[in-house]
């Protein structure tokens, strides 16, 4: 007969799906307010420019992101994750948003689940078995509601640290379900299939074999030797997963060129900047305020700026390895909690972020848990309604923290305020504000982020960008060509300089930047259009032709990159060829007036009068205002011979366009010539 409060009774269960069900609702309770929120920051990279997310098949091409984007690159799990929301709703965030926000409510009941079977396990049992139902849930419902996790939920990019916690707590749930099991190898072959998908989805994965023998060491073999003894093919299948993550790192060159050694950032200055972001971190678990989207890319100078953080944080360290020896139970928490951290927050240097509370998802759980468990142990009676309380006031600042991501603007604001010294956040700002069309406002602060930064490509680019909606070319001329000295690599940049340049008349220069552009994007259609229009303007025709094939290639059903080909090739004299191009136009776009229109000229210059009569009476059935195509079929009426017919039609040109001097000179000689017919 089984205890009561064994996880298999009956009368337990109701009561698990119960708090199950209040952690989720909880959940989406904090979050509802979030749906809405729009891509910000990495998403940009990770999601909106991202092609491979375009599609679903093959599947190459989405396990397979560029590295450059941002969350997704390195990621194959994410990527899918992403074109599978592409696939159903396009761009519509809110999709997105939902699914984050349902994997962080089953995160959350992983979590729930394995502290729970853990505080069930022999040798825990006597002391916490009573209450293991209402600590596990009051703890994962402060944890799933803290405001320090909306970066995570929130940001859509950072499913990345959903993901990967996941699957991280899937592989430590199935062994810990293992070991009551009456099958425990469908347990541990799930465990090991959910280690391999989590390599795919977020390096935090790295530590995990290491975590579950420790784990096993510390709640059930008693010692490591027994614990491989016990499970040596399981620990071998396990280890086996690292693998796919190796293959990943060698695959995705440093995660685009922002992980690892050589990239500008030494290990030292890395280190002792995550003394102060761990200690910072773990006082936001405690009192999460201030929370900052973007800390910026600065590292610390020193030792001194750090010193008494680091003290803290190796006396941490020290502490939790000597409870990893003596006390492994609670050492395994503590432990797993840094070594979750350890692939971000270590001194492995990740240049484009050297702090982000997204890192503290995980091991948050661990934080909380062990402050609670001692509260447990020193006011018993009132730690679980205390957390529960805590955990509800908790969900209002999580409800509060996602009104600052209503808006790009809101956010970026919010952002500049608590952290003014961060020219990233100044550049933000400023992007944010010139999609809301306050160019002025975003001016200034790229000012000011340049005045912080002076050698910063992105603020120069960005200001750019600000003068020519502007439409001072000069000026974005100025800053464009300040951002590709600085790095000469950029091809947005090239691309800008190459249009501003090109607006001001100076063609050789803008096709010299158009063509480096090329260069660096040789498979992007708005640089391939540019390009090409600048050289039909130029009048190389053949070069011309060349990018309007490869665009065409890329895009076959963009009427107007087409239309302009066709324009291209009957200025190049290659009649039969435009038409030809503009044919496909209008079966694309049986409506475009556009095309059919200097279709119907090409007709008239290689006689066939039929097909040039027909485009136009169509077109003027479109548009009976047309004036021009009015008068040229009163010029094909007239080459006809069709006097009466031609005079109508030029009639009808004059009466709509008074001053129009070509058909009012038509209309007379077509009347002339009707009369002298009539005669």
């Amino acid at each position: 007969m089984l205890a009561k409060s064994d996880p298999t009774s009956q009368a337990a269960l109701w009561k698990v799906k119960l708090l199950a069900t209040g952690i989720v609702l909880a959940v989406v309770l904090a979050y509802a307010n979030s749906i809405s929120a729009p891509f910000i920051f990495d998403d940009h990279r990770g999601i909106i420019v991202n092609p491979t997310i375009r599609h679903l098949w093959p599947l190459q091409e989405v396990f397979m992101p560029p590295a450059k984007a941002t969350g997704a690159g390195g990621r194959p799990v994410v990527n899918l994750t992403l074109a599978l929301n592409y696939a159903i709703g396009g761009l519509d965030v809110r999709g997105y948003h939902l699914f984050n926000i349902a994997i962080h409510a089953c995160v959350a009941l992983l979590l729930f689940g394995l502290v729970r079977q853990t505080l069930l396990l022999p040798g825990v049992r006597e002391r916490f078995g009573t209450v293991a139902l209402p600590l596990s849930a009051s703890m994962t419902l402060l944890w799933a509601l803290h405001p320090l996790q909306t970066e995570s939920v929130t940001c859509v990019i950072q499913r990345t640290e959903l993901l990967g916690s996941l699957f991280y707590l899937l592989t430590l749930y199935a062994f810990v379900r293992s070991l009551t099991a009456d099958r425990p190898e469908r347990w541990l072959a799930l465990s090991i299939t959910a280690s391999f998908i989590g390599m795919a989805a977020k390096e935090i994965m790295a530590t995990v074999p290491v975590i579950v023998l420790l784990y096993d060491r510390a709640f059930v073999a008693g010692t490591l030797r027994e614990a491989w003894t016990r499970r040596k093919r399981y620990y071998l299948g396990l280890a086996a997963t690292w693998s796919l993550l190796f293959i990943l790192v060698l695959l995705n060159d440093s995660r685009g060129g922002i992980v690892g050694f050589g990239l500008g950032m030494s290990a030292w200055d890395y280190a002792l900047t995550q003394c102060g972001a761990i200690i910072m971190y773990l006082k936001l678990s405690l009192w999460p305020h201030p929370l900052v989207l973007d800390y910026g890319a600065e590292v610390v100078s020193g030792i001194g700026e750090v010193w008494w953080q680091g003290v803290l944080l190796l006396g941490l360290v020290g502490l939790t390895l000597w409870a990893v020896a003596r006390r492994p139970k609670v050492g395994f928490v503590a432990f797993t909690a840094f070594a979750v951290l350890a692939p971000s927050s270590s001194f492995v240097p990740l240049t484009t972020q050297t702090m982000a509370e997204h890192r503290m998802y995980l091991p948050l759980a661990g934080v909380l848990l062990l402050i609670i468990l001692w509260c447990w142990q020193k006011w018993r009676r009132w730690t679980i309604p205390v957390a529960t309380g805590v955990a509800l006031l908790a969900g209002i600042g999580t409800v509060m923290r996602n009104q600052d991501y209503q808006s790009e603007v809101s956010i970026w604001t919010d952002t500049v305020t608590k952290r003014p010294e961060n020219a990233r956040a100044q550049v933000g700002l400023g992007s944010a504000l010139g999609s809301a069309d306050r160019v002025d406002e975003a001016i200034t602060h790229y000012q000011e982020a340049i005045r912080m930064k002076p050698n910063y490509p992105d603020a120069e680019f960005n200001l750019g960008n600000a003068y020519y909606k502007q439409g001072d070319f000069p000026s974005a001329v100025q800053h464009y060509s300040r951002t590709v000295e600085l790095k000469p690599d950029y091809p947005d940049a090239h691309y800008g300089l190459g249009y501003c340049l090109f607006r001001l008349g100076r063609l050789d220069e803008a096709i010299m930047h158009y063509r480096r552009a090329e260069e660096l994007r040789p498979d992007d259609p708005v640089v391939l259009r540019s390009f090409a229009s600048a050289l039909m303007i130029a009048r190389h025709f053949d070069e011309a032709k060349v990018r309007y094939e490869r665009l065409l290639a890329l895009t076959p059903n963009d009427a107007g990159a087409r239309g302009e080909y066709g324009a291209m090739l009957a200025q190049a004299g290659s009649i039969d060829e435009a038409i030809q191009q503009l044919e496909i136009v209008l079966r694309i776009e049986p409506d475009n007036r556009v095309a059919r229109f200097p279709l119907a000229l090409l007709y008239i210059r290689t006689n066939d009068d039929k097909a040039a009569e027909r485009h136009l009476a169509i077109l003027l059935k479109q548009d009976p205002q047309f004036a021009e195509a009015h008068n040229t079929l009163g010029e094909l009426l007239l080459r006809q011979e069709r006097w009466t017919e031609a005079v109508a039609q030029l009639q009808e040109a004059v009466r709509l366009k008074p001053d129009f001097a070509v058909a009012r000179r038509n209309l007379e000689r077509a009347e002339l010539l009707r009369d002298l017919r009539a005669r």
